[in-house]
């Protein structure tokens, strides 16, 4: 599938704000695609449509809600800014376009690991998940794999 087909594709489970900060589409609107690795954009669409299959909520700030770091962070955003100004190295996935933060009102994020767990055949490429211990309420997943991972799923701490 080519990129275009993909965000195509994405974009009816997706609006382009949900997965950017406000401050990010304000600046670059519906072109702030690009800035995501391609990778991750076909594992959202297939864990959306295919695996999960169940409404997925990354960021919501553009229905009045309070969550805009849970996808691409710049490096203007809070957490980003604070690690900064402390002087703490941070290369996270989200910061690399290649990582989200996802919950939904229909499954906890506990039975979203397990189904993706039990369906991970279907991801395009290998993924790396956060534990349940530091991510209770939400699924991180991202594609900032090792060269290395054996695993089509990698749960890290």
């Amino acid at each position: 599938m080519e990129t275009k087909d993909i965000v195509n594709e994405l974009s009816r489970y997706f609006d382009i704000r949900e997965l950017v900060s406000r401050a990010v589409y304000e600046k670059y609107g519906n072109t702030a695609w690009r800035f995501f690795d391609v990778r991750l954009l076909e594992t959202l669409l297939l864990l959306r449509r295919d695996i999960l299959q169940v409404p997925l909520i990354c960021n919501n700030w553009k229905n009045g809600g309070t969550l805009q770091q849970r996808g691409l962070r710049e490096n203007t955003c809070e957490m980003v800014r604070q690690k900064t100004t402390a002087g703490t190295l941070y290369i996270s996935a989200h910061t690399l376009g290649k990582g989200v933060d996802l919950s939904s009102n229909k499954i906890t994020a506990d039975q979203m690991r397990e189904r993706l767990l039990q369906r991970q055949e279907l991801l395009p490429c290998p993924v790396r998940i956060e534990a349940a211990q530091s991510a209770p309420t939400w699924l991180h997943i991202d594609v900032a794999t090792s060269p290395d991972q054996k695993e089509k799923v990698f749960i890290f701490q």
